[in-house]
């Protein structure tokens, strides 16, 4: 899901780009004046004598984009329940570095415009343009891991949601009752819809429609509407019985192939996955493709000539949302992950250093789609629309820059680590370099001819098959001993270093292994409420002394970098790394070869 998410959003820059450069060809040439007249064309429904009307403009900020605010909700709906979101020790230190890029930069804007006609526009340079920033993460490549854009885009959906609330709460006008309480009702009848499990997706698109036309009318920005119904949509992993299912549906297809066996596959194998991540497959194109790139067209156009030049080099306004998105967001950022990190809140996914965080920061600054979101509901001066947006383009391609910059620097200064796969002259150390211990988890006797040391993580799929075979190897072989040190894959496995903390509270009782199997057998059932009723069968306190444990499982990761751990599982026997095939044969015979040896 997260891989994908990456894929769409680079590739849909370049579509992103085009747009804004078309709209900014348009605006300049000499049918310019055609640009506005186009968009203000109005355009609506009527039935008999009542009339619904916008112009082409409102028609794509008010409704196109409330579908690409409602892919945004789906998204934090996964991301809460299965994904980044619900480990609370990683989503503290990208949300408070959210916060703090929002909160600087509207500082920063408000400094040079406080009680002057642009004050109205602080929250213009508060947002990050998640497609730009990922799309210039995929040019920046190997400068960039994988760990850095788990990050940014943790950061980007809290800075989505904060910014949705500040559209709500400060750029609404007026209210009108009579509508607010009819979009009320209408959004409790797609609740109460939910509640009964009535799945029928015709009743949904009436209801959602009439939501979003009476939400319109009520004042408030209808993209508030597409956050909350995007969260609405049900979200599951999926179950043994719907997986069983579905393979046995599969089966029968192979063993019989036909139009009704096909059929029922089909509808099996699409019913074990849930309906928001169809519908972010399904949607996800559509926004990153076609609905941003309109909104770039409809919303980028601005005269660049020399008397709007010059008015924006000396306006308070255009000066401070550039200033806001290419200073105020990375100290803001900056600020914002130190401080968790400096308190001990929350921890990092993978293993970044500085250099890519403040590289990270710098890009962020890259605000585009909700910064002219946000000038069209700020400003009713074309004059100064005209000015913000210049500080748009400009404090966006001064962010990238310094990203750029920031990411060189570091890279060749050795402060950023490319994955492993990019590196393919990176020569890995074959040593174990810090030889087992007092301190180590250890399986079997004292005096053995082997020892396997495994680096392994609770919620890897690769470990979850590894470990009937050694404990197979162990059973066969009682002069062989296991010992297994933490290297949880936190950009891939959230429920990983929670699961690690729970297996050093069990080793505080002396009962780790008997955790580590338990973990080992429900590899798919991690949550906070899973880990504290295992620890409950053990009579285990989960989470006693957490940064005790953290500290003893950070030392665990410090020896597996040190030895050249990039992944998981990784063996060491008898202090030397086993490069072979993970299968019990292979490894039984490169056991077999050491208890040979003299």
């Amino acid at each position: 899901m997260l891989r994908a998410f990456f894929r769409t959003e680079a590739g849909s820059t370049s579509v992103l780009l085009v747009a804004t450069a078309l709209a900014l060809l348009w605006a300049n040439s000499p049918w310019g004046d055609t640009y506005e007249a186009f968009w203000h064309t109005p355009m609506g429904i009527s039935f008999g004598d009542a009339a619904f009307s916008l112009d082409l403009r409102h028609w794509v900020n008010d409704g196109l984009m409330t579908l690409f605010f409602f892919v945004i909700g789906l998204e934090i709906s996964y991301e809460m329940r299965l994904g980044q979101l619900r480990d609370r020790r990683l989503i503290a230190v990208p949300a408070v570095a959210a916060l703090g890029g929002m909160l600087v930069p509207a500082g920063v804007y408000l400094l040079l415009n406080f009680g002057g006609p642009g004050a109205g526009g602080w929250g213009v340079p508060i947002a990050t343009d998640t497609a730009f920033v990922l799309g210039l993460l995929a040019v920046v490549g190997a400068r960039c891991p994988d760990p850095l854009r788990a990050f940014l885009l943790t950061l980007a959906i809290v800075d989505d949601v904060l910014a949705i609330i500040i559209i709500a709460l400060f750029y609404t006008a007026s209210l009108s009752i009579p509508a607010l309480i009819t979009a009320a009702a209408l959004l409790a009848a797609i609740v109460t819809l939910r509640w009964l499990r009535i799945w029928r997706a015709p009743a949904y698109i009436v209801l959602g429609f009439a939501l979003w036309v009476a939400t319109l009318e009520s004042g408030i920005h209808p993209t508030l509407i597409g956050i909350a119904l995007g969260a609405l949509v049900f979200v599951y992993a999926p179950t043994d019985q719907k997986l069983l299912l579905a393979g046995e549906a599969m089966q029968e297809f192979t063993s019989e192939p036909s139009a009704r066996a096909a059929m029922v596959a089909t509808r099996r194998v699409r019913h074990a996955v849930s309906v928001n991540e169809r519908l972010q497959l399904r949607l996800h194109p559509w926004t990153s493709f076609v609905i941003v790139p309109i909104f770039a067209l409809a919303n980028a156009g601005v005269r660049l000539d020399g008397e709007t030049l010059r008015a924006a080099l000396t306006s308070p306004v255009a000066i401070g949302v550039a200033l806001g998105l290419l200073l105020g967001k990375f100290v803001g950022i900056w600020l914002g992950t130190w401080l968790p990190l400096r308190f001990g809140w929350g921890i990092l996914p993978g293993n970044l250093v500085w250099g890519q965080l403040l590289g990270g920061a710098a890009v962020s600054g890259i605000g585009f789609t909700v910064a002219l979101f946000i000038v069209d509901l700020a400003f009713d001066d074309a004059a100064i629309r005209d000015q913000a947006k210049i500080g748009i383009l400009a404090g966006s391609l001064l962010a990238a820059g310094l990203g750029w910059v920031i990411f060189r620097m570091a890279w060749d200064r050795g402060g950023v680590c490319a994955p492993p796969e990019v590196e393919p002259d990176e020569v890995l150390p074959e040593i174990l370099s810090v030889p087992v211990g007092p301190d180590d988890h250890v399986r079997g006797p004292a005096e053995v001819k082997v020892t396997i040391v495994e680096y392994g993580d609770f919620e890897c799929p690769y470990c979850g098959r590894l470990h009937p075979v050694l404990e197979e190897i162990r059973r066969k072989n009682p002069d062989v001993r296991l010992v297994f040190r933490h290297f949880p894959i936190r950009t891939l496995h959230p429920r990983a270093a929670p699961a690690a903390i729970v297996a050093e509270a069990a080793a505080d009782q002396g009962r780790f292994w008997e955790m580590h199997d338990i973990l080992f057998d429900n590899q798919r059932f991690l949550t906070d409420a899973d880990l504290k009723h295992y620890a409950a069968q053990l009579d285990v306190e989960p989470w006693s002394d957490v940064p005790r444990h953290v500290s003893r499982i950070a030392l665990d990761e410090e020896s597996g970098r040190d030895s050249g751990v990039r992944g998981t599982p990784t063996l060491f026997l008898n202090g030397v790394r086993y490069q072979g095939p993970l299968d019990l044969n292979s490894i039984a015979r490169a056991v077999e070869e050491l208890r040979r040896s003299p």
